[in-house]
């Protein structure tokens, strides 16, 4: 079992900046894969970025490439999801969850794991 705690939502003004923080615990591999997705009430959950814990490679929605970064921090077992340049239209709640696969995968359906959420809301 795993378990993830995310951290570091909050109200920032567009333009500004926000780290967000998913803690991890339990039984992981080095194959597994980290993500984190966003859900605006009455939307399906969004993939945002992802993470491969083995070598840190990454992918990113389109809407955020350039302004997002995701890392890992092995030694804390963290990964981080690093927001510049917010804009009104980021705001949600935002999830990192894991996936056993070995691949970064977009759809929500395909992790296994799910932290609670951390709220983001960026004022215009």
């Amino acid at each position: 079992q795993v378990q993830l705690v995310e951290s570091g939502g909050g109200l920032v003004q567009s333009g500004g900046s926000l780290t967000l923080s998913c803690a991890i615990s339990g039984r992981t591999y080095s194959s597994y894969v980290m993500g984190w997705f966003r859900q605006v009430s009455g939307k399906e959950r969004e993939f945002v970025a992802g993470i491969k814990w083995s070598n840190a490679i990454t992918q990113y929605v389109d809407s955020v490439k350039g302004r997002f970064t995701i890392s890992r921090d092995n030694a804390k077992n963290t990964v981080n999801l690093q927001m510049i340049r917010l804009k009104p239209e980021d705001t949600a709640v935002y999830y990192c969850a894991v996936s056993k696969t070995s691949m970064i995968l977009t759809a929500a359906r395909l992790y296994d794991y799910w932290g609670q959420g951390t709220q983001v809301t960026v004022s215009s």
